[in-house]
C-alpha cells in the first residue's frame, strides 16, 4: 500500500519510525503540525568549531538548538534518543564543494569524528501562523504553492573557512495580515524569528520569485498577496557549495527533523 500525506501519523515518533524505516522519503510538509522542526549539519570535528562560529555570527538562518557529542548520533534533547542517521526521510551529502548523494539513511557515512548540529526551523512557526489565521499554501493536493526557498545576495558573517550568501524561504501572505505575520514570527526567534525582508524580491536578489531554487514550485503569489522572507536554514548548503569543506552531511531541503517538543514551547512570551 501506498502511504499518503493523509496518512501519515500525527506523533513525531511514528513519523520518524517511518522515515527510519524508509516508508516516507518525500518533504515534511504538513507532517506533524504542531512539533518543533529542525534544519542539520553533520561536519567532521576539525570544522565543528568554524560552524558553531558560523552559527553565532548568523543567527538568523543557523538558531542552534542541540549539538551532540563527537561521534554520537543520538537526540537527547529535542526527541528521545532519536538517530540522527536514519530519522529524516532524506539527506544531502557534500564533498568538497560537490553534492554527491541524496540517502534516505546516512549509516554509510557515518565515522566517529562527526559533530551533529540541529538548529531551528521555520517548519516550526508554521502552526501559529495557521492558527493567526494566515494559510500559506504548500502546494499539497495539486494547489499552486506560495511558499518557495530561494537563494538571495544577502552575504553571511564568514567565520574560519565558512562562508556564503544567505537562503530564503518565502510565504505569500495576504498584504493586510503582513504585519499580523511579523508578530507571529518575531515570537519564535531560535526558529528565524522575523522576516528578513518584506516585498519585491530583485532587491534582495532573486530574479524570478515563479520559480524557486527548492520546493514545490513553481510558486504563484494572488493578487492580493505579498512576498515575505524570511532567513532559511539551508544556507549552509550554500556554505557547503562555496567553502569546499572536505565533508558536510545536511538534511534535503524542506525534509525535516521532526521533535519531539510542541511548537508553542519555543514560543517566547
Amino acid at each position: 500500500m501506498v502511504l499518503t500525506r493523509e496518512a501519515m501519523p500525527t506523533t513525531p515518533s511514528e513519523a520518524r519510525k517511518l522515515f527510519r524505516e524508509g516508508s516516507w522519503t518525500q518533504d515534511t510538509l504538513g507532517i506533524c503540525n504542531g512539533y518543533t522542526n529542525a534544519n542539520l549539519v553533520i561536519v567532521p570535528r576539525d570544522l565543528a568549531y568554524d560552524f558553531l562560529l558560523f552559527c553565532q555570527r548568523n543567527p538568523k538562518p543557523c538558531p542552534v538548538l542541540e549539538v551532540l557529542d563527537e561521534g554520537d548520533p543520538t537526540v537527547r534533547v529535542l526527541a528521545d534518543e532519536a538517530d540522527i542517521r536514519t530519522d529524516l526521510p532524506r539527506y544531502r551529502v557534500f564533498v568538497r564543494g560537490e553534492l554527491v548523494d541524496e540517502p534516505t539513511d546516512i549509516g554509510e557515512y557515518w565515522r566517529s569524528d562527526l559533530v551533529t548540529f540541529l538548529f531551528g526551523c521555520s517548519g516550526t512557526f508554521a502552526s501559529a501562523l495557521d492558527n493567526a489565521g494566515i494559510k500559506v499554501r504548500l502546494g499539497i493536493d495539486g494547489e499552486k504553492p506560495g511558499f518557495g526557498v530561494y537563494r538571495t545576495n544577502i552575504p553571511t558573517v564568514p567565520a574560519g573557512r565558512l562562508r556564503g550568501p544567505m537562503v530564503v524561504s518565502m510565504r505569500g501572505v495576504r498584504s493586510d495580515l503582513v504585519s499580523r505575520a511579523v508578530v507571529v514570527t518575531s515570537r519564535f526567534p531560535n526558529h528565524h524569528g522575523s522576516p528578513v525582508h518584506v516585498g519585491d524580491p530583485a532587491a534582495i536578489g532573486i530574479t524570478d520569485l515563479s520559480t524557486p531554487d527548492w520546493g514545490a514550485g513553481p510558486v504563484e503569489l494572488l493578487p492580493d498577496e505579498a512576498p515575505v522572507f524570511w532567513a532559511c536554514g539551508v544556507t549552509p548548503q550554500e556554505v557547503a557549495l562555496e567553502s569546499k569543506p572536505d565533508l558536510m552531511i545536511t538534511h534535503s531541503p524542506i525534509h525535516m527533523f521532526i521533535s519531539d517538543i510542541p511548537a508553542e514551547q519555543q514560543a517566547s512570551s
